[in-house]
């Protein structure tokens, strides 16, 4: 229990006088502040002393405030860290089909103007899958009979021949490729006009230069093109380039072995080029026709006598 002492001991103003007594002061120092800067130096003083404690007081708070940042900005980091990265796999997967469009396109323009150089009509066909066989080198093609494809048309893409149309379907032909074993292209040497004859190796995509003496003037580098005296391959196109020559002494022909220009495993779009025309018959043949028969008895009954 609190005891208050008599009234006879209590000492100083009374508690209405001191009231007034700090009102009227605190009226005259906001008079003389406002008036006269008088507490300027006084208040400079005191926010000295006062900012540790005022840095003590806003540190747990600005503490807390600087761990929500930085959780925040981890969390939209991470999102758009995710964000990004799946733009970037949508933008490498567009980046990829923008590059197979364009080597796509320029093997179509370089086809384009191996037609309109060498043969009219030509067909454009996509390759839809190698032959059933995986002993031959054949590839199928989306053309056939309905799109007036023969057998026998050569078949190119933008570097130079891929084969030979050796099969025609309703929709879809085989294609024998150049370097399937015994497959054979009549060639020549750009160099020096050589003639030869180019034969599918079968094994490892090469092509070899049968029946050539040691002494024929060939050489590796040398690049081979089509003589067009089969009356199947139109002339120029390119066909070879010779990688290696032996010229055995000991043999009566030199080894000649030569790596086809063209893609034959690669690219989806090939041309087929339309066969050249019919030369003309061979005199054998002409000599065989005229003596034939019948052509004998007409012969002698005009005969005078």
């Amino acid at each position: 229990m609190i005891r208050e002492p008599p009234a006879f001991f209590h000492r100083g103003p009374s508690p209405l006088a001191r009231l007034t007594f700090f009102t009227l002061a605190a009226i005259a120092l906001m008079i003389a502040d406002h008036r006269f800067h008088a507490l300027s130096a006084l208040r400079l003083s005191l926010s000295v002393v006062v900012q540790p404690l005022d840095a003590v007081a806003r540190m747990p708070g600005e503490s807390i405030a600087k761990v929500s940042d930085y959780f925040r900005n981890q969390d939209q980091l991470l999102e758009e860290n995710r964000e990004l990265h799946a733009r970037v796999l949508d933008n490498a997967a567009a980046a990829q089909q923008a590059r197979l469009l364009r080597t796509e396109q320029e093997q179509l323009l370089q086809m384009t103007a191996a037609r309109d150089k060498y043969a009219d009509g030509g067909i454009l066909a996509e390759v839809l899958y190698n032959a059933r066989n995986p002993f031959t080198r054949k590839i199928v093609v989306d053309k056939g009979l309905t799109h007036q494809v023969r057998a026998g048309m050569p078949v190119i893409d933008g570097s130079g021949v891929v084969g030979q149309v050796t099969s025609v379907g309703t929709f879809s032909s085989e294609v024998t490729l150049v370097t399937e074993k015994d497959q054979s292209v009549p060639v020549m040497v750009v160099r020096n006009g050589l003639r030869a004859v180019a034969v599918g190796a079968g094994k490892d995509g090469l092509l070899d230069v049968p029946f050539m003496p040691t002494g024929a003037d060939i050489q590796a580098g040398d690049v081979l093109v089509t003589s067009g005296i089969d009356a199947t391959y139109p002339a120029g196109l390119l066909v070879a380039k010779v990688t290696e020559v032996d010229k055995n002494a000991a043999y009566s022909f030199a080894k000649i072995a030569a790596r086809p220009t063209a893609g034959v495993d690669n690219y989806r779009f090939v041309m087929l080029l339309p066969t050249p025309p019919a030369a003309a018959p061979r005199p054998e043949t002409r000599a065989a026709e005229e003596r034939k028969p019948g052509k004998d008895r007409g012969r002698r009954r005009d005969a005078p006598r």
